[in-house]
């Protein structure tokens, strides 16, 4: 049995909640996000409250319905306050700059990194050197952050590359000359 999947969602009054069979949909001042979920667990809206309940015994059902319980509570802090990822460029010559919905990467490389930016997703960059992933999908903020992320990892010899905010990179020392 999860532990995370008995306990209810709280939802705020200003989110409204629709769920028809194993589609769920909410929406809020932030924008809205529909999901279906797997048979496995079964999910009740009462009382300014979501409930996830395992559909059976099984050992996958009661997986299942702390995961989707999980995902649906993302989804309700999405629409109401929307997730965000940092990103942090360093190097000599890095730089990204965002053309139209297009995020143009220099990083060192022969040629421009052109990365489109999906739907639902807003790109902010200050100082051409930090990127900001906002949008009300935790999953997608996530993928795009570590796609952006996947062009150049910070190296470990002189920390350049694209790291998170917060992140910490092990330095290693280099070759010595005897």
């Amino acid at each position: 049995m999860s532990r995370i999947g008995k306990q209810p969602i709280p939802v705020p009054e200003k989110v409204k909640v629709d769920i028809q069979g194993q589609t769920i949909s909410v929406e809020g001042p932030k924008g809205a996000l529909s999901k279906t979920f797997n048979n496995a667990a079964n999910i009740a809206f009462a009382d300014g409250e979501i409930k996830v309940a395992p559909a059976d015994n099984s050992r996958f059902a009661n997986a299942m319905y702390g995961t989707a319980r999980s995902i649906i509570a993302g989804m309700v802090v999405g629409v109401t306050d929307g997730f965000s990822k940092d990103l942090e460029i360093s190097g000599v010559g890095f730089k990204a700059v965002l053309k139209g919905n297009t995020l143009d990467l220099a990083l060192g490389y022969s040629h421009p990194i052109l990365y489109p930016v999906p739907d639902g997703i807003k790109v902010t960059i200050t100082d051409q050197t930090k990127v900001k992933v906002e949008g009300v999908d935790k999953q997608l903020v996530g993928e795009v952050a570590a796609n952006i992320r996947s062009y150049y990892p910070c190296e470990p010899y002189k920390g350049k590359g694209v790291k998170y905010v917060g992140e910490r990179v092990r330095r290693k020392e280099g070759k010595t000359v005897a």
